[in-house]
């Protein structure tokens, strides 16, 4: 083999693990309790809105600060910052995934990601995974 390949292969090898040492940072899902054991790196923190705490956003005040109550798989309840503005219809979310850091009392966010009830929810679905839908008689 030559110079060329083998440092070609060394190149790549390096490029291997760095992306799957980065992936594996966002592997699993945290809770805020191991969070707030390991300060100074990233999670991910899957969760539901705590509906017994106000959100506090006010866009005129400050339009890049959006904070409010989540409560993690694990039941516990903490408070998240997230340096943006309020996602569209962040209230009617089903489950919450946060991106982010503890910082002493609270977790920053630095993405939110929401999964929002389905419009078809209430319809029924059959046994191939379909959606069944009526056809709408036609007026004449």
């Amino acid at each position: 083999m030559k110079k060329v390949h083998i440092i070609g292969l060394g190149i790549i090898a390096v490029a291997i693990g760095i992306i799957i040492s980065t992936a594996s940072d966002y592997s699993t899902y945290e809770n805020f309790s191991s969070a707030k054991l390991k300060t100074g790196k990233d999670f991910q923190i899957v969760g539901t809105l705590d509906t017994t705490h106000a959100l506090e956003y006010d866009a005129v005040k400050d339009p890049n600060y959006f904070s409010f109550m989540l409560i993690d798989k694990k039941g516990e309840s903490c408070k998240v910052v997230f340096h943006g503005s309020k996602p569209q219809d962040f209230e009617r979310s089903e489950s919450i995934v946060l991106t982010g850091r503890m910082k002493g009392d609270y977790f920053s966010a630095s993405h939110i990601l929401m999964k929002c009830p389905s419009k078809y929810k209430n319809d029924e679905l059959n046994v191939e995974g379909y959606q069944e839908v009526e056809a709408v008689p036609e007026e004449s």
